[in-house]
């Protein structure tokens, strides 16, 4: 019961929120910073809500971040008010066309810079991997992905697609990578403390010198740390 309640909470929250951001947007619409300022109206309540207790490990590797690609790991709908503490600055995402569908929130996904996709048509692909090389190279805007490609639910890193590393060796920009711990199988929202986050910031991983050839040996390091990384936060949680 109160589990149900929790998320009808969080839900109207959500559309609160929604709507100022699409207000907010209308008067700085595609502005690069404002998915950032949208993300931390998502998490400074929604978290609070949830119940969900967040640490950041790290966050110093995004003061000043040039253009750079951001790789964070996927787990459920809760990411937005997880990562939306930590959106770098001037940080725009790649999403699902489907996301413009959603009331309110698909308005100030897109009056905030974030680019929609249909990965289903390869032109429309083709066409974003072009806005985002524009965006990392000429309008100093980084980009964050969720390279997944959908949820992992918390069980367990899945493999990596290649677009955002194709992204980052185009641009010659650095992959930064952001973890977060296994929330989605670790939390509980029938408890008033539902439970703990860590999220860690890694170092950044440089392209320079790379191109084609190296996108697979680049996604697999770089899903190597991540991995590695998430499995420590999920020990540190787990012993609390």
């Amino acid at each position: 019961m109160f589990k149900a309640f929790r998320v009808v909470v969080v839900l109207c929250y959500f559309f609160f929120i929604a709507l100022i951001g699409s207000l907010l947007c209308l008067f700085r619409p595609f502005n690069p910073d404002n998915t950032r300022i949208c993300g931390r109206m998502f998490s400074w309540g929604g978290l609070k809500l949830l119940g969900m207790k967040i640490t950041i490990e790290g966050a110093e590797q995004l003061t000043r971040l040039p253009p750079s690609v951001v790789v964070a790991n996927h787990q459920d709908n809760r990411d937005l008010f997880v990562h939306g503490s930590i959106v770098p600055y001037r940080t725009v995402s790649i999403g699902k066309k489907i996301l413009r569908y959603i009331p309110l929130f698909g308005q100030v996904y897109w009056l905030a810079g974030n680019i929609l996709i249909d990965r289903s048509k390869t032109k429309q692909s083709v066409n974003a991997m072009t806005q985002t090389t524009i965006a990392l190279k000429e309008k100093r805007t980084s980009i964050w992905v969720f390279a997944e490609g959908t949820r992992d639910k918390g069980e367990k890193l899945l493999p990596f697609k290649k677009g955002a590393f194709h992204m980052a060796i185009d641009a010659g920009v650095p992959i930064v990578p952001i973890c977060a711990s296994n929330y989605a199988k670790h939390t509980d929202l029938s408890n008033l403390h539902s439970g703990e986050v860590i999220i860690k910031v890694l170092a950044p991983i440089s392209t320079q010198g790379m191109d084609k050839s190296d996108v697979s040996e680049l996604m697999a390091s770089t899903h190597a740390k991540m991995k590695e990384t998430i499995s420590q936060l999920d020990a540190r949680v787990l012993t609390k």
